[in-house]
């Protein structure tokens, strides 16, 4: 079968011939329906380097899959052959506290996981491929009814991750409240949608691209500006100069880390999700009394469950531009120029 791999840090992935996969005991082999691009497959590309993971090349990219049941390994239930499926994408050990609430991201054991703190498409063989070995059913959610495979396999990332950056800071949501996206990209068009159909909050996008505002409001964002030197002001002035409750930087810079300092209310959250690799000096006085910042990692597989339930009743709708598999290192070259709007997704059937 044909698979993208990543040979070694900083090189491009190369598209070659490897064997078939072949179930072990527990494990599925899924054929692959849709495997979506990721910012962060670019930084393996060209900034990751050897000793700064626990794991390395060589290995498949493609860590948002969705497909179909293909294979079955001895003692499998619950899965029929053909079945729709997504991939949940980090894998722990399935055993220690985190891991029995479905919380495998936040892996307390990760010297025993398939991949320490990373999965398929992160250390082990990912979907950017024909095939895919998943090395536990348990990592496997079934598609709800009328849910592609396409669709579905973005929002394994794209959609779980800010779903989980905004299920927990719901209660500072409520009607009146304001939620600020920076970053309007394969994760943060989708926050928006997110913002919309699981708060009562006003939702500020914020992006330095025109078209990535214009489809901010298209997917509900209430008001939608530049990074330029005022937009601070512009956000306060929008929110009758309380600034935002909740803010969430899908970007990760050292600017846009402080744009949320800046705009965050007293008793905010500001949550880093991008990994660009900001900092933000901090003391007593930098933030505003009692802000909350912090970080995230993913989502958990039940709250995977809720982001395919959202999309299935058309509350999400990821913006998706699909390319056959000999075409994938081209759209990480467009992910990377910005050119393409919401997510790139690989469909290993087209053109086949």
């Amino acid at each position: 079968m044909r698979a993208l791999r990543l040979l070694e840090w900083k090189s491009e992935p190369v598209l070659v011939e490897v064997d078939d996969p072949i179930p072990g005991p527990g494990q599925v082999v899924v054929r692959i329906g849709g495997s979506g691009a990721c910012h962060s497959d670019l930084h393996l590309m060209r900034e990751f380097e050897s000793g700064l993971l626990p794991w390395g090349p060589p290995f498949t990219l493609g860590h948002e899959n969705a497909g179909w049941v293909h294979a079955l390994g001895t003692g499998v239930t619950g899965l029929e052959l053909g079945q729709a499926v997504a991939v949940y994408g980090p894998w722990g050990c399935g055993a220690c506290s985190r891991c029995q609430l479905g919380m495998e991201n936040y892996c307390e054991r990760p010297d025993l996981a398939p991949a320490p703190m990373g999965g398929g498409g992160l250390g082990r063989d990912g979907g950017m491929a024909d095939l895919m070995l998943v090395p536990s059913a348990r990592l496997l959610v079934p598609l709800p009814d009328g849910l592609e495979p396409v669709t579905a396999a973005p929002l394994t990332d794209a959609g779980l991750t800010p779903y989980h950056a905004v299920r927990r800071s719901w209660t500072k949501l409520p009607p009146g409240s304001t939620a600020v996206v920076i970053g309007v990209g394969g994760l943060g068009h989708l926050a928006v949608q997110i913002l919309k159909a699981t708060t009562s909050a006003r939702v500020v996008a914020v992006d330095t691209r025109e078209e990535a505002r214009a489809l901010a409001g298209n997917e509900g964002a209430d008001l939608a500006v530049a990074p330029d030197d005022d937009v601070a002001a512009v956000i306060r002035d929008a929110t009758g100069g309380k600034g935002a409750d909740v803010v969430l930087d899908f970007v990760g810079a050292d600017a846009t880390i402080a744009l949320g300092a800046a705009v965050s209310r007293f008793l905010a959250d500001v949550t880093v999700v991008g990994i660009a690799g900001g900092t933000f000096p901090f003391n007593f006085f930098s933030l505003p009394y009692e802000v909350s910042v912090q970080t995230t990692y993913w989502g958990s597989r039940p709250e995977l469950v809720e982001v395919l339930d959202l999309a299935a009743r058309g509350l999400l709708r990821p913006t998706v531009t699909t390319f056959p598999l000999d075409e994938a290192v081209h759209a990480y070259h467009l992910m990377e120029s910005g050119s393409v709007l919401g997510r790139q997704v690989v469909v290993p059937s087209m053109g086949s």
